[in-house]
């Protein structure tokens, strides 16, 4: 009796379970009923992510390697434990949530004017130091609207006022800036090969902007936005006279709080959408040719998962060899039908009925193995 395949390949469920823990549980309810109905399956898991939390976990599940600690400073400066991972070859892999993630803050802490991604440069100091010369960037999950400034102070990167003194943390001092010396940067940083994991191409500034997309869910309000667009507009004016690099219009440069526009103009880095790099290292494309049938998921799919996220990029794969996808979803919301049309086959929320946000992700475990059980009941019942 030839076994089923089935690839199980799903992005984090934000706030509730990781990537591989979700991996998991929908392995737990084929399994489940596989044996209760005596059907044979082979399953591969390859837990995903997209660039934000959960990236390192991600890659180093598809690759192998090992995760080193290390200590930084979090958004709010205080000295918090933290990572990063590094693969066989010895390529670096780093989330910047890590280290300068909302994650990392209370929702009452939350202040781009003040939040600051020094973190996140001591975590790519850190891979230098381990010997690293490649690295990847995951950037999602940002608490952060300093435009990356706080992760090249870190780097050794001055950001001077017109009194000749380093300016503070936060998305609030880049006014200040009258002069940035690159003259100090960490030699190391220059010669590495940077890849950022990214899959949001906002612009620096604007209406399509860092701070007027991203900053109200990071704590500004209506004031802060316009004073941070401003703050961000004037950093790259400053980019563009001191270094000669014009990045504020560049796709991408709005990522993570205009850390984007940071990495590309003081590392040198090239942005590529985070789901094509997990991808390519998991050899994803010769799993879902091989498979039956994929699973993957989400914590909410809607119309935002259009813009690069896990589902869209299997979907995608999947379509070009004709394999079904399943998306098992944390909610169903508006827009996600446009995902049918780009291959997904069937879409399932998890919720099994009427429950709170905080009751659903405490027992998004337990209501994602129920959802698998369910979904395969009918897959294998086909005969």
């Amino acid at each position: 009796m030839k076994a089923v395949k089935i690839l199980i390949a799903p992005d984090s469920f934000k706030g509730s379970l990781t990537s591989l823990q979700a991996a998991n549980a929908i392995e737990r309810g084929i399994l489940k009923v596989a044996s209760c109905v005596g059907v044979k399956v082979d399953v591969d898991k390859v837990p995903m992510a997209d660039g934000g939390e959960g990236t390192v976990e991600a890659i180093i599940c598809a690759a192998g390697g090992r995760m080193v600690r290390t200590k930084v400073l979090d958004p709010l400066g205080r000295e918090t434990d933290s990572f990063f991972g590094v693969l066989p070859d010895g390529t670096a892999v780093i989330e910047m949530a890590a280290a300068s993630g909302l994650n990392l803050l209370k929702p009452e802490e939350r202040n781009p004017m003040k939040t600051t991604t020094y973190g996140t440069g001591q975590l790519i100091k850190a891979a230098l130091d381990y010997g690293s010369r490649k690295l990847i960037i995951g950037i999602g999950g940002s608490a952060t609207n300093d435009g990356g400034v706080g992760m090249a102070q870190a780097l050794g990167i001055s950001f001077l006022d017109a009194e000749g003194k380093e300016i503070g943390f936060g998305g609030g001092e880049l006014s200040k800036i009258a002069k940035i010396d690159v003259s100090r940067l960490d030699p190391r940083a220059k010669e590495a090969e940077i890849v950022v994991a990214c899959d949001v191409k906002n612009v620096l500034c604007g209406p399509q902007g860092a701070s007027a997309v991203y900053g109200p869910q990071k704590g500004a309000t209506p004031e802060m936005v316009e004073i941070l667009d401003q703050n961000l507009r004037h950093m790259a004016s400053m980019i563009k006279r001191d270094l000669g690099k014009d990045v504020a219009d560049v796709p991408g440069s709005g990522a993570a709080g205009g850390l984007g526009a940071a990495l590309m103009a003081f590392l040198e880095a090239r942005m590529k959408p985070g789901i094509e790099i997990i991808m390519e290292i998991a050899r994803l494309e010769e799993k879902i040719k091989g498979a039956d049938v994929v699973i993957t998921g989400e914590g909410s799919t809607d119309s935002q998962t259009l813009y690069g996220k896990v589902p869209l990029g299997i979907a995608r794969v999947a379509r070009r060899w004709r394999t079904p996808v399943v998306c098992l979803s944390g909610s169903l919301k508006e827009g996600y039908e446009a995902l049918y049309i780009e291959g997904i086959t069937a879409f399932f929320s998890i919720t099994s009925g009427p429950m709170t946000l905080e009751e659903a992700m405490e027992r998004g475990e337990e209501l994602l193995e129920k959802t698998s059980e369910n979904v395969f009941r009918l897959y294998f019942s086909r005969g």
